[in-house]
């Protein structure tokens, strides 16, 4: 099932700051960054990032955990999730803070506009990395930021409903690159209580016209989760809001990517 799953991607691995993890890549253009979502790179992660692949983009999707290819299932999930809130590289309750796991993507992001050329890179976060393609916008080839569903930190308590997983110097640069023309995407289902309203509250205080969110109507999620709006819950139906999510997606990589 690994292999099928990810038939169409190469796999290499990419080491940095004495950490090697495996990336697994495929097409042309510019380089986009899919981060995966828990419990790891299953098969609906691995469609979206053919989805951007079709589009046009080089897509590098490096495994931060789980076994890639292996299909999700509540047991898998719960594990992954576990093994991510114990794991040092993953600060899931910091409000103010990166996960220290944003460094190693960073030199994923330089390495990777380096070989793809262009005015930058893209990333794609979901979930518990979805703050996490807020924090590369500190790496200057950063140009397409998408935060699906961002989870971290952890809304345990009303201080953490609202915060970033930023500190407060990175959040000023963020804004900075803002101000130099980059602009972010944001995508939630507005009944999802792991990405409450009040975090996309907060990016709107904080970024403006330059954050544009897209909330989804939690009855229309393909689960009960009503959590991932690009993988699990996306209903691959012509006209279904979650297909504009995802198209809108594509569009919003290629404006900020391949300018006319």
């Amino acid at each position: 099932m690994t292999d099928a799953v990810l038939a169409g991607f190469d796999r290499t691995t990419f080491t940095h700051n004495g950490k090697t993890r495996p990336v697994f890549s495929a097409g042309s253009g510019p380089g986009v960054i899919v981060i995966h979502e828990v419990p790891g790179i299953t098969p609906e992660v691995a469609r979206f990032a053919t989805w951007v692949v079709e589009a046009g983009f080089h897509v590098a999707m490096p495994s931060l955990f789980g076994a890639p290819g292996k299909p999700k299932s509540t047991g898998y999930i719960l594990g992954s999730f576990a093994r991510a809130c114990i794991s040092r590289e993953f600060n899931c309750l910091a409000a103010e803070r990166s996960s220290p796991v944003t460094d190693w993507l960073r030199a994923l992001c330089r390495t990777v506009h380096a070989e793809c050329g262009g005015l930058g890179v893209g990333a794609v976060g979901m979930c518990l990395t979805g703050n996490f393609a807020l924090s590369l916008m500190v790496e200057p080839s950063m140009m397409a930021p998408v935060l699906s569903q961002p989870s971290l930190p952890l809304p345990v308590g009303n201080r953490r409903r609202g915060a970033l997983h930023l500190s407060p110097a990175d959040l000023d640069t963020a804004k900075e690159r803002t101000r130099q023309g980059v602009r972010i995407l944001g995508l939630r289902f507005d009944t999802d209580p792991t990405c409450p309203g009040a975090r996309f509250a907060r990016l709107r205080e904080e970024f403006g016209a330059d954050f544009e969110a897209i909330e989804i109507p939690g009855h229309f999620a393909a689960t009960k989760m009503r959590h991932s709006v690009l993988t699990n819950d996306l209903v691959d139906e012509v006209g279904h809001p979650t297909v504009a999510a995802r198209d809108r997606v594509l569009t919003f990589l290629a404006a900020q990517l391949k300018p006319a």
